[in-house]
């Protein structure tokens, strides 16, 4: 028997094979193709908007899947501590390595962080590489799907980000050059009006430059397009509940972030006082964690950021219970496009989702990264080729690594 040391502890000589026929009930040796074992984990960071942390996970059947971690130092370094726990076993055991991963780094912080993170890029190149063994889409691993594409929403910048006709001018761009119906602009920005900014107090002054720019942006795309606006954790209480006020006239979206995550009352008195929708959830991690939010109804529309929060079926558990609280559910989205079409895939499988985010529209090659097209009219379509359906540019990759890193070993 495995004892409890022995199961916290990251040395300890034992293989998951004897973890699951003796802790988890896990059955031996599976049919056909089914019987197949992982033989490596790879990574390589990707230099695009943000720098993507791209998986590999390899298996002695030939077959590869392809994940993604949210960016972030020390993710590639805490993959590969993580390899030897997954190396020999078996990749369609997906919830039971995920437990796995998190009990075996517990002591390195697997309840939340870039831990949690890390485990994310795993999980869902799990998925990618389950679907390919059993031929199936992702989105059939989750329960079948109730949607053919996903709406994807356009994170949009300006040159003058605190101009309220350039934003308004960028967003009638948007709508009708590159034919998104679904928009999100930054409202941290400065108005040249501040004092303090790190007492997190705005100014009368303030409040009606933020009004500004949503009142601009709004009017010009009228119906054609939803529009949100994204505060990044930067406000106090008392302002964000004056600034949520002042845009109640408006036809905001969801206003996003509004005060720093760590205090849960704070956010919930904010979201409480107003009627104008408030979104958060890209700043905590797992189920648990996003549970709090919507069991305190402290938030009209969850946010969670698929491969940072835990993976596919971790921002699925926080949908099912978002979905209990009748709360849509929006994932934050900063990714490649393989963790994009990840998110989509979730998206499909869920019945709240309200949509997906597009962050790298500025970026020219950011769709040359895959072999297949990924968003179109600002909708994703969800494919039906087993896996997450996107394959990797090896060239595109090797052209935009992060210098120093090394392609993937495909030996």
């Amino acid at each position: 028997m495995v004892s409890y040391d022995e199961l916290h502890d990251p040395n300890a000589e034992y293989t998951m094979r004897e973890l699951s026929s003796e802790t988890m009930g896990a059955t031996g040796e599976r049919g056909g193709s089914r019987d197949v074992e992982i033989t490596d984990v790879q990574t390589t960071m990707v230099d695009g908007n943000f720098p993507w942390t791209l998986v590999r996970v390899y298996t002695d059947a030939g077959v590869v899947g392809t994940g993604e971690a949210y960016w972030g130092a020390g993710v590639p370094e805490l993959i590969e501590r993580m390899k030897p726990f997954v190396i020999g076993e078996n990749p369609l055991d997906i919830d039971r390595l995920f437990e796995h991963l998190v009990q075996k780094m517990s002591g390195e912080g697997s309840v939340e962080g870039v831990t949690v993170t890390a485990i994310s890029g795993i999980e869902i190149a799990l998925h990618d590489l389950a679907g390919k063994i059993l031929g199936v889409p992702a989105y059939q691993l989750l329960g079948g799907k109730y949607r053919d594409k996903v709406r994807v929403y356009c994170d949009c910048h300006t040159a003058n980000e605190a101009d309220p006709q350039a934003c308004a001018d960028e967003a009638e761009r948007v709508v009708e050059e590159l034919g998104y119906d679904a928009l999100k602009f930054d409202l941290d920005v400065p108005s040249g009006l501040e004092k303090d900014r790190a007492n997190r107090h705005l100014r009368p002054g303030e409040i009606r430059h933020k009004a500004e720019i949503v009142e601009a942006v709004t009017e010009r795309v009228k119906d054609r397009a939803d529009v949100a606006f994204d505060c990044h954790w930067t406000f106090s209480g008392g302002s964000a509940k004056r600034l949520a006020a002042e845009l109640e006239e408006y036809d905001v979206w969801w206003l996003e972030d509004p005060v720093p995550p760590e205090n849960l009352e704070v956010q919930e008195e904010v979201t409480k006082s107003t009627i104008t929708p408030i979104t958060v959830g890209e700043n905590r991690y797992r189920v648990t964690e996003e549970r709090r939010l919507i069991q305190n109804q402290a938030v009209d529309i969850i946010a969670p950021d698929l491969p940072k929060v835990g993976g596919m079926r971790e921002t699925r558990k926080i949908a099912d219970v978002a979905n209990q609280y009748y709360i849509p559910v929006a994932m934050h989205n900063v990714s490649s496009p393989v963790a994009t079409m990840a998110s989509a895939h979730v998206g499909a499988a869920i019945p709240n989702s309200l949509a997906v985010e597009y962050h790298s529209y500025e970026l020219g090659w950011w769709e040359d990264l895959v072999e297949e097209d990924v968003i179109e009219d600002g909708y994703i379509e969800i494919p039906e080729q087993p896996g997450l359906g996107v394959t990797l540019d090896m060239d595109a990759v090797e052209e935009h690594m992060v210098d120093g890193e090394t392609l993937f070993d495909e030996a």
